[in-house]
């Protein structure tokens, strides 16, 4: 499926009504305000994952127009946030191409969905372009696929994206593409859009967190399992940097919100990758986190606190639009973490929000919140958790 469209154009729009077609309806006016698009991200609450959902997007579009999106754990567009509600964004005119490709049945195969979604790269001609993806939010191992993606994309290519969400119920998460003729609804997918443009593409990963304490190795890892720091128990290293003793462990929802709250942060030559503790095994005495923690790393305990988070929703969409490299910005689409709304709370998400929009001076944005988030512009990682990520067009 491929489209290249006059002026170019960035449009976003926002409903919290709680009819699906009534919702999409003023969602999508709101973005298309006639214009024909290239592209479409329609993102929404589960509740709204029915197709008629897309009808009245599917009437405003032209017959080329991609449509692709996903459910979520919160969307924003429009200057608007919402758990529950709809957010369409789109763009079009001269000079954009978007190509795609869906990867089905992934739970198992990660790696080899990631490259068969990228698969949608192959021949593609652009001056700038990008492999944006989206993927299932409950598969695990999410990492595995931007490895996938990234033996296709190569280091030449950046990443961008995030992973479905279901209101942080962790049951089952939707995604969609399709077009004017119909959108298919499916689970257990990964989406690859190849999006290209005559003018620069900018990507910006922020976080907010910060090191704590001494730096630790990670002497034995599997997967997203740490076994060992510094060559000891990682669940024992973990409890006496909490200051902790094993009777934590006795209330497993309070040491996840104690791990939560410590996230291991990986080093990178652009920062620290976070990695979320999900849980601490008193059998093997490791730390089970949600992506992988290659052995032989360096890391730390993380802390952050409001006023860090909120100066990375300034950060990320000020180096994307840094990366324009003095172009005017069209508008950004922005994967922004769960977590980070479970951290800063509802009133911190608002004023995420407030902060986002005043680093962007009135160019239009929207996104949705995200079960990782994908983000790579150097380096063969990409994979990343209570982070924000932004592609800003020129």
């Amino acid at each position: 499926m491929s489209h290249v469209s006059s002026a170019r154009w960035f449009g976003s729009g926002h409903s919290t009504l709680s009819d699906p077609a009534a919702a999409g309806a003023e969602a999508a006016t709101a973005a298309l305000h006639g214009r024909d698009p290239a592209v479409v991200f329609v993102f929404c609450s589960i509740g709204y994952q029915v197709p008629e959902l897309f009808t009245a997007l599917r009437e405003q579009v032209g017959a080329d127009t991609v449509i692709v999106g996903c459910t979520t754990s919160g969307q924003l567009a429009d200057g608007r946030v919402s758990r529950n509600g709809v957010a369409v964004t789109a763009w079009g005119g001269a000079g954009f191409s978007v190509r795609t490709h869906v990867a089905r049945s992934v739970t198992g195969r990660l790696r080899e969905a990631g490259a068969e979604a990228a698969s949608c790269l192959a021949g593609f001609e652009a001056e700038h372009r990008v492999l944006l993806m989206i993927a299932d939010g409950i598969t695990g191992s999410q990492h595995e696929v931007v490895r996938g993606a990234f033996s296709v994309a190569g280091a030449a290519v950046p990443l961008v994206g995030g992973a479905a969400g279901d209101e942080l119920t962790y049951v089952r998460t939707y995604q969609f593409l399709g077009g004017r003729d119909g959108v298919e609804i499916m689970s257990d997918a990964v989406i690859g859009l190849a999006i290209g443009s005559d003018r620069p593409l900018g990507i910006g990963i922020a976080h907010g967190w910060q090191k704590e304490g001494d730096a630790l190795v990670v002497t034995s890892s599997r997967e997203g399992r740490v076994l060992e720091l510094d060559g000891e128990p990682a669940l024992d290293v973990f409890l006496r940097r909490m200051g902790v003793d094993e009777s934590a462990l006795d209330d497993p929802a309070g040491f996840r919100e104690l791990a939560f709250h410590h996230p291991l942060g990986l080093s990178r030559r652009s920062g620290e990758d976070i990695r979320v503790i999900h849980d601490g095994d008193r059998a093997d005495r490791s730390l089970i986190c949600l992506a992988d923690v290659p052995q032989g790393a360096l890391t730390w305990l993380m802390t952050s606190t409001h006023d860090t988070l909120l100066d990375s929703a300034a950060d990320a969409p000020g180096q994307a639009l840094e990366a324009l490299g003095g172009e005017p910005a069209l508008g950004v689409l922005v994967f922004d973490c769960a977590g980070r709304w479970i951290k800063l709370g509802e009133a911190g998400v608002q004023q995420e929000n407030v902060e986002m929009a005043k680093r962007l001076d009135g160019v239009p944005y929207g996104g949705f919140y995200s079960t990782g988030e994908i983000g790579r512009v150097r380096g063969a990682l990409g994979m990343h958790h209570f982070t924000l990520v932004t592609l800003a067009l020129a």
